[in-house]
């Protein structure tokens, strides 16, 4: 599966230099890992935001939000956002900035 590559750069541009950050194909997509830890990803037109299971229930009441089950057992934790919601940068980066701060709580792989 193709995933929007102009989503997965504009990920990038917000993402910055971080060291910590990588890019990994995932999930038939690309992945962005913050010290081994998916925090975002590209699938499609979708954004997926690891958000944990504790944020799931208020992430899914937010615009374009969507359980992320590819496999036909949803995924705790994990939201998938239609790419028609991310049209406006603050909505992506709100986003992205919540995926990345739950990946960095974790530890280190």
């Amino acid at each position: 599966m193709a995933y929007d590559e102009g989503l997965a750069q504009r990920i990038r541009e917000r993402l910055g230099a971080d060291a910590g950050v990588g890019e990994k194909r995932m999930f038939g997509g690309l992945a962005f890992l913050v010290h081994g830890n998916m925090a975002v990803g590209v699938s499609g037109d979708d954004l997926m935001v690891r958000v944990g299971p504790e944020n799931a229930d208020a992430a899914l009441a937010r615009p374009g939000a969507r359980v992320f089950d590819m496999t036909g057992r949803p995924m705790k934790g994990w939201i998938l956002v239609a790419g028609d919601a991310l049209a406006d940068d603050d909505v992506l980066g709100a986003w992205i900035d919540e995926g990345h701060a739950f990946a960095a709580a974790l530890p280190p792989k």
